[in-house]
């Protein structure tokens, strides 16, 4: 798998740490304050979407009348709590990461979640030391599964796209790194087990932890 790749790049939730639960639960509290109902098809119209299109998409759905810098806001106080004491590590991250060192990859962050959440998890987990640069996917400008972010840790890294393996856990986030011409790994995640074979027809590695790389146990799929 890390044949020829200079670059190593992580998608965060539910990627790197196990935080898709929280945000289910955060967005119906979150729902609840403006006496909204929480709609069965909302995780999967925002999958991939940034931070900043995710609360312009609340704004407009719900039609809510605070600004989108205050829905921002909100989130963020509701979930720095549960992300400092509630949120762990993948299995295996640590052993990953410092392997993916000692090789001397060059490692990069591409997280849609904000700023402020992802310096607070880097900082509990103390995984901050081992990544060359972090990038959100409103410093893109655009979500995923547009490559604009994946694009621009490949450049703050000074690698070519194609030297470059992306590990992700979500549909849309595959095919981001796809659409920036990585090579890329499924994670497995439980919050999305239903979209398992989904994400296996899209990515060219699948893994249920980190420790198959380390063992040469993970999944070569079709489309590697």
């Amino acid at each position: 798998m890390l044949t020829n790749v200079k670059a190593v790049v992580f998608d965060l939730d539910g990627t790197l740490v196990d935080s898709m639960w929280i945000w289910k639960d955060i967005d119906v509290a979150f729902l609840k304050l403006y006496n909204r109902e929480y709609p069965p098809d909302l995780q999967h119209k925002i999958e991939g979407m940034s931070f900043v299109e995710t609360a312009h998409y609340f704004k407009k759905r719900f039609r809510l009348e605070d600004s989108v810098e205050t829905i921002m806001r909100i989130w963020n106080d509701m979930a720095r709590d549960k992300y400092l004491h509630n949120v762990p590590l993948k299995p295996g991250v640590p052993e990953f990461l410092t392997h993916l060192k000692s090789k001397g990859l060059k490692l990069g962050i591409a997280t849609s979640n904000s700023v402020d959440l992802v310096k607070n998890i880097a900082r509990v987990h103390g995984f901050h030391q081992y990544f060359d640069t972090i990038r959100t996917s409103c410093e893109a400008g655009k979500g995923k599964p547009f490559p604009d972010i994946y694009l621009m840790v490949a450049k703050d890294l000074m690698v070519n796209p194609k030297e470059c393996l992306v590990f992700e856990d979500i549909p849309m986030g595959i095919m981001a790194g796809k659409n920036a011409g990585m090579k890329v790994c499924s994670v497995y995640d439980n919050y999305s087990k239903n979209q398992d074979l989904e994400k296996r027809q899209l990515a060219h590695y699948y893994i249920h932890t980190y420790q198959q790389i380390l063992e040469g146990t993970y999944e070569v799929l079709d489309n590697a």
